[in-house]
């Protein structure tokens, strides 16, 4: 179901794609959250994330979000904290989690994180239920935790968890190869540098803690992320090539299997991410899905009017998943 809503208005100043993009990074908040209980879970053996989780009372009757972030981003991303706070005010459980090496646990396992982990994701719900004995949660992600949350949402289909009630996610990549090819574009490219010089220092770190699992020299020659996601994600996680890992990892493959709500939010002017017309239709054709796509919004910022007194600070994107989920939590 294509919903096009006027509720999404550009803060005054604030108009365009790149103007969107660059203004939510520079444009820092100080949000105030109680201290979470921090918490590793393995999600494979001998590999853990760290997760933040924030807990009502009574935490197995209230709804439980699960959020996750976006490459090179971790569970103190400006938007993970965002939706934490709304969450928190709306009488829901978060856990904040952290995709592998993220959150300052690099040193915790010889493997890398990528777009095709969604058992990570999957492994996470596990503990909250089986642990805690949440009664329901949502999963949430953006960017490419977005098509983290949104695959696994697929991949489970019909067969989830009766806990799972519903998925929410933020300008997905959920057409990775487009998206990836889309960074190279002259216009993108100061996005793409910051990610390789992200990735770059992350590849590094990882070479120093594990000198006989990885090799620097697989950096050599690579200039964008599809050079990156070839020489080194592909070759460290499975895949033989890029086009292969893009191919596996999209959750473009496994939307039409969703079936329990879902929202999915996509600005028009998104600088890099990319819908194509075939994912576009199947999402368009699976009637548990509501897709909202925004004139303007940039990547992950939607910075909308400060209306005084409100818990989101303008950031509509945030307060939309929350509300989502909060109308369908039964």
């Amino acid at each position: 179901m294509l919903s096009v809503r006027p509720g999404f208005e550009p803060r005054r100043w604030l108009r365009g794609g790149h103007v969107q993009t660059l203004a939510s990074f520079f444009l820092q908040r100080r949000i105030h959250l109680p201290p979470p209980e921090r918490r590793l879970i393995e999600v494979e053996s001998g590999i853990g994330v760290l997760c933040l989780c924030h807990w009502q009372s009574d935490r197995r009757n209230a709804p439980t979000l699960i959020v996750v972030h976006g490459l090179e981003g971790s569970a103190d991303s400006q938007y993970m904290l965002g939706v934490t706070r709304n969450g928190l005010a709306a009488g829901m459980n978060v856990v904040r989690m952290n995709q592998r090496n993220c959150g300052g646990m690099d040193h915790h396992a010889a493997t890398l994180y990528n777009s095709s982990l969604s058992a990570d994701v999957a492994a996470v719900a596990r503990n909250v239920v089986e642990r805690d004995g949440v009664s329901q949660f949502a999963l949430v992600g953006f960017s490419m935790g977005g098509n983290l949350v949104l695959k696994l949402a697929g991949e489970w289909g019909r067969e989830g968890p009766k806990q799972f009630r519903a998925v929410a996610a933020v300008c997905p990549a959920m057409d990775l190869a487009a998206s990836a090819d889309a960074l190279h574009a002259p216009a993108n490219r100061l996005y793409e540098y910051y990610f390789l010089m992200q990735l770059f220092r992350r590849f590094r770190r990882k070479v120093r803690l594990f000198p006989h699992r990885f090799e620097v020299s697989r950096l050599q020659g690579v200039a964008s992320l599809r050079g990156f996601d070839d020489r080194v994600t592909a070759f460290y996680c499975g895949f033989s090539d890029a086009t292969d890992y893009y191919a596996r990892a999209a959750a473009a493959n496994v939307v039409d299997r969703i079936s329990v709500p879902a929202l999915i939010i996509h600005a028009a002017n998104d600088p890099f991410i990319r819908v194509s017309p075939e994912t576009r239709k199947k999402v368009l054709a699976n009637p548990n899905i509501t897709y909202i796509e925004t004139a303007d919004g940039g990547h992950c910022a939607f910075l909308g009017q400060i209306n005084g007194g409100t818990r989101d600070d303008g950031r509509w994107a945030e307060h939309e998943v929350v509300e989502f989920v909060k109308q369908r939590a039964a």
